[in-house]
């Protein structure tokens, strides 16, 4: 059986100025206090990978004074066991009869020496918890608080670019291997299944997604799987991803053909799609902004006469989440600087017929761009 490989760390995930960087934004943005709950911005601010529930978790990072976690009492002990146990943050465990909001709320008020008057919460905290935050500060305006933690996030940090690496090579490895599953006359559920299982064994501890998209299938970009047989002849796509130890995750696209050469146009129009791949990611550099890598794909495209079958944006920022800032797009401006990690994934798709994706994760540098896949980007034949 494959085993992972295993990287030598670049340095430590999570420190304690990650926190403080973000309260220096809230105070420049005017923010009284930041709020995350369980989710990737609580893992990425303080390394507690926390359980979602009705209980109350949060950060709360006020603009003047100390950070301080709020934890039910009853998971105080899995706090001290975690990275952020490690960060000297103030821990505020509440009882079961206690209102947690309340003790957020007076906490909060404490260190800033007056009520919140804006209070941003993280984009995908529960309702329940949004709410309950707005009751118990009341007349605090609630806002997002994706323009202070988007900010950190988008720019990793060396030791951040090789957990992307290592999540990169592993799936990979799940590539290289593709001809032992994709065949002619299995199901693409039965080869999503083998894929699913290959990414664990290469070393992630979890499943993002599996697409294969065979024939008309691969025109539907978030298409997964089906139980239709794969044809001699088919185009597929296999678009693949997990979440590894540390939570960083991995995104790569190839597309195949099985059991024969592909049609003449397809290898034509296949052929535009490889160059805009290039291209776009040659564009990467610092200075650059996010929407002219999609033009670097896009105009490439369009000009050969497939704007119209290309349905979707360039590419996505990745890290703790597939899908996170910055998003590279017609319309966002953000120029790129080095540490922003993000996929380049062009796509033709003919609807009812075919379609065909390359996507790698690249980061940028000081000087360029570093890819984090390798396997080859060719129309891959497979003998079926």
């Amino acid at each position: 059986m494959p085993t992972a490989t295993a990287h030598a760390p670049a340095g430590p995930l999570v420190t304690i100025e990650r926190v403080h960087a973000a309260r220096d934004i809230a105070d420049e943005l005017g923010f009284d206090v930041v709020v995350v709950t369980p989710g990737s911005d609580l893992r990425y601010l303080c390394g507690y990978n926390a359980h979602a529930m009705e209980r109350l978790t949060a950060l709360a990072v006020p603009r003047r004074g100390e950070p301080l976690l709020v934890v039910p009492r009853l998971e105080a002990p899995m706090v001290a066991a975690s990275p952020a146990g490690g960060l000297g943050l103030d821990l505020v465990a509440w009882d079961e009869t206690d209102d947690p909001f309340a003790v957020l709320a007076a906490e909060a008020t404490a260190r800033l020496g007056a009520p919140p008057a804006r209070v941003a919460v993280g984009a995908r905290s529960w309702a329940e918890h949004a709410l309950g935050i707005q009751r118990a500060m009341a007349g605090a305006a609630l806002e997002l608080a994706g323009p202070v933690v988007d900010r950190l996030r988008m720019i990793k940090t060396p030791a951040e670019v090789e957990e992307l690496a290592a999540a990169g090579a592993a799936i990979d490895r799940v590539h290289a291997r593709m001809a032992d599953w994709l065949r002619v006359g299995r199901t693409e559920a039965a080869v999503g299944a083998d894929i699913s299982a290959a990414i664990l064994e290469e070393g992630h501890v979890g499943v993002d997604f599996t697409i294969v998209g065979s024939g008309p299938n691969g025109a539907s970009p978030h298409h997964e799987v089906s139980d239709r047989l794969v044809r001699a002849g088919d185009v597929v796509v296999i678009d693949i991803g997990g979440e590894t130890a540390t939570g960083y995750r991995s995104d790569c696209t190839r597309t195949y053909v099985v059991g024969g050469d592909p049609p003449g146009e397809v290898a034509e129009w296949y052929a535009v799609l490889q160059a805009a791949q290039e291209a776009a990611t040659a564009a990467v550099r610092p200075g650059v902004g996010a929407e002219q890598i999609d033009a670097a794909a896009r105009d490439l495209i369009t000009g050969a006469g497939w704007g119209e079958q290309f349905i979707h944006r360039t590419g996505h920022g990745i890290g703790l989440d597939t899908h996170e800032a910055p998003y590279i797009v017609a319309g966002n401006h953000l120029p790129l600087v080095p540490g922003m990690a993000f996929s380049v994934e062009p796509g033709i798709y003919l609807a009812g017929r075919a379609g065909a994706r390359i996507e790698d994760i690249v980061v940028c540098t000081e000087d360029g761009v570093r890819t984090l896949n390798e396997r080859p980007r060719d129309l891959a034949v497979l003998p079926g």
